[in-house]
This record gives C-alpha cells, sequence and structure tokens, in this order.
C-alpha cells in the first residue's frame, strides 16, 4: 500500500506530515513511503535522511498523489489536487470540516476516503493520536516565549546589587492543553501566573502546575464529553469579562486560549480592558485564527494599543516546526498502525468503530460523518 506525503504549501507552513523516523516505521509495518523532494527541509529533515529511512523520494507531486493509496499532510488539500486522486484513496490532514463544505463535497464526489485530523476523538484510546492536542501543547509554550520576547521586563524575580525585580505577572485565559502548558512554561521562566477557565474542574490542574485559579461565578458552565468548554450565554460571557478585567488591568502578559470547537473563538478581551493594562504589557491572541479572543487582535500581525502590544500570529506550533513534525507524524502512525492488518496489508476502517465514526468524514462517494452531514 503506497503513502504519498506532498510538501507543504500553505503559506508559513514549515511542518512535515511525516518525519524519518516514522517513515522507518511504517516501512517496517509493510507500506510503502513516497515523499515530495524538500518535504522535511524547514523542520530540520533532509532527503538523504528520508531516504535512508526507506522512503522514495521524488519531484513529480502530481503522479505520486495520483498513484498514492494514502495521501498524509498537515494542511487541507487545494482543490485542484483532490482532483487527482483516485476513488477509494485514503486521504488524512486537518481539514477543517466545519468550514470547509465545498472541500468535504468534493472529496465526497472524488471517492475519497478522508479522515479529518481535528475530528479525532478524545477518548483514552485515541489519545495517541490526537493531534489537536499534541499541536495545541506546543502552542502554549510559543505563545509564553512570543510574550517574553516582546515584553519590556523579564519574567523571573531576580536580586542583584542594583536592586531587588520582581517577577511578571502572567494572565492565562483558558486552562485547556494549551494553557496548561502556557502555565506550565511562564513558571519555569519565573514568573508569577494566574489562570482563568469556565470549566471550575481545572483548577487543581491550574495549581498543581504552580499557577493561582481565578475563581468567577458564572452560575451552570461544564464541559462536553470530549472535554472541551461549553459555549457561554451573552450572560455569563459579561460576568467572565467583569470578573477578569481587574486582573488584566494589573498583569505585564495576557494569554488567551478560548477557542470554541468548531465555531468562532468568544470574544473575551475587550477594547476597554486592553485600555486600562499599562504600557509596555503584552496580549498573546492564540485564538486569532479563529476570529480572535482580544478586540483589536489581527492575523499574524502585532498591533500597538496605547503602549500595549497585542500579537496575533497565527499557526504557533510551526514556529517550533521540529517538534510539531515528529508529534503530528507520531499521531499519524499511531492512526494507521490502529487499523493496519499486517497479515492482508490493508487498512480496515471499520465503520462501526468509535475512532472512525468521529474522524472519517467521507467514505464511498458519501458524506459519512453525522456532525457534518448535519450542516
Amino acid at each position: 500500500m503506497l503513502i504519498s506525503v506532498p510538501r507543504e504549501t500553505w503559506p508559513g507552513e514549515r511542518r512535515a506530515a511525516l518525519v524519518p523516523a516514522t517513515v522507518k516505521k511504517l516501512v517496517t509495518a509493510g507500506f510503502e513511503v513516497t515523499i515530495e523532494g524538500g518535504l522535511g527541509l524547514q523542520a530540520g529533515y533532509t532527503d538523504a535522511a528520508y531516504a535512508e529511512a526507506g522512503a522514495k523520494v521524488e519531484g513529480d507531486r502530481e503522479g505520486m498523489l495520483r498513484r498514492a493509496d494514502i495521501v498524509l499532510r498537515v494542511r487541507k488539500p487545494e482543490p485542484a489536487e483532490v482532483g487527482l486522486l483516485k476513488a477509494g484513496a485514503l486521504h488524512v490532514s486537518f481539514l477543517d470540516p466545519f468550514n470547509e463544505k465545498a472541500l468535504v463535497n468534493q472529496l465526497a464526489e472524488q471517492g475519497v476516503t478522508a479522515i479529518s485530523m481535528e475530528m479525532i476523538p478524545r477518548s483514552t484510546r485515541a489519545q495517541k493520536m490526537d493531534a489537536l492536542s499534541s499541536q495545541a501543547n506546543l502552542a502554549g509554550y510559543v505563545t509564553v516565549i512570543l510574550a517574553a520576547m516582546h515584553s519590556p521586563k523579564i519574567m523571573p524575580m531576580m536580586m542583584t546589587p542594583a536592586g531587588t525585580i520582581s517577577p511578571a505577572r502572567v494572565f492565562v485565559i483558558g486552562a485547556g492543553v494549551a494553557g496548561l502548558q502556557a502555565i506550565a512554561t511562564a513558571k519555569r521562566l519565573g514568573a508569577r501566573v494566574e489562570a482563568f477557565d469556565t470549566r471550575p474542574v481545572v483548577a487543581e490542574q491550574v495549581q498543581s502546575l504552580g499557577g493561582k485559579f481565578i475563581h468567577i461565578d458564572l452560575g451552570e458552565t461544564g464541559q462536553t464529553e470530549q472535554g472541551y468548554a461549553r459555549e457561554l450565554t451573552p450572560e455569563q460571557i459579561e460576568l467572565q469579562k467583569a470578573g477578569q478585567k481587574k486582573v488584566i488591568a494589573y498583569s505585564d502578559v495576557v494569554i488567551t486560549t478560548a477557542q470554541l470547537f468548531g465555531r468562532p473563538a468568544p470574544r473575551v478581551v475587550s477594547r476597554d480592558m486592553v485600555e486600562a493594562m499599562a504600557p509596555g504589557s503584552v496580549i498573546v491572541d492564540m485564538a486569532v485564527e479563529s476570529g480572535g479572543n482580544v478586540e483589536g487582535s489581527r492575523l499574524n500581525e502585532v498591533v500597538d494599543v496605547n503602549g500595549v502590544k497585542i500579537i496575533g500570529q497565527g499557526n504557533l506550533p510551526s514556529e517550533v516546526p521540529r517538534n510539531a513534525s515528529d508529534m503530528y507524524s507520531n499521531n499519524l502512525f499511531n492512526l494507521l498502525d490502529e487499523f493496519w492488518d499486517a497479515k492482508e496489508k490493508r487498512l480496515e476502517l471499520d465503520p462501526a468503530d468509535d475512532i472512525v465514526k468521529a474522524c472519517v468524514i467521507t467514505r464511498d462517494g458519501a458524506i459519512v460523518n453525522e456532525t457534518i452531514k448535519k450542516l
């Protein structure tokens, strides 16, 4: 069974879907692997390393896509490249199926079996293939590094002959995978960290990392079966803003990570909150790609509001492409390995399997995912 891995062409995308170590595991398992030349260069992997691991390195992108039984990539495919895939081929990548209706329809019409990595369920069995979490972990780390680079203050407390330097105050909004990593990273750098999440159940996790959990009474909130925060009512959002305003005003760094799966990000930091911060303060809006948590943030820009910097850097995992590629590549291997019949040399994607039901979007010429079908 032939796996083809094209080089990413999305602007600014530096990750690779497969790394040499994973190629070696796939070849050992019985797959054939072809990669496009230059696949891993931006992540620090040479074509020679892929060839040594057992992959065939090609320059004919169109040909390798036409021949592929399985196509692995990070980003969604261009419409022209969907048309190159043979019926029955398996395509695996992030697809953004809630917003890419035309792409989903095209994949179905082409007869492609499409797996969306966003749709991997958050279950114990699927944890090893949960690419959203693995990439969010790195994104949380990057937010703190970006904040440290843009802040005029250092993170840790320092006792010096010239006097004592107080630690920076960091406020993290949202304590999911990314938020928890941001808390942990800021604490490692010596900052004083506070955090808020609409799910009180995560308070213990925040405290275990050395952060202080800010309690704001929003009434009934909770989380979904997948562990995501439930969408707040307009009244609850206003209560959240009021509770956060005081903390934001005295913070040196604010990191927002609040996102709603498949929907626009909630606006949790308003213009007046930004204006209440001291000049030199920094806000990193991790949700900028899905609409943004911060009023005034702009994708891939640093906006200055009265001396407060709002960083709207998109595609944060791609800022650390080596580790991001390693982790995503492992997620893909674990997905394929879970359903690979080594004896028959074929993938057995049982439609009744819980993971398959959740992440397979199109199959046999139709949209088969119940959630996406309802859209």
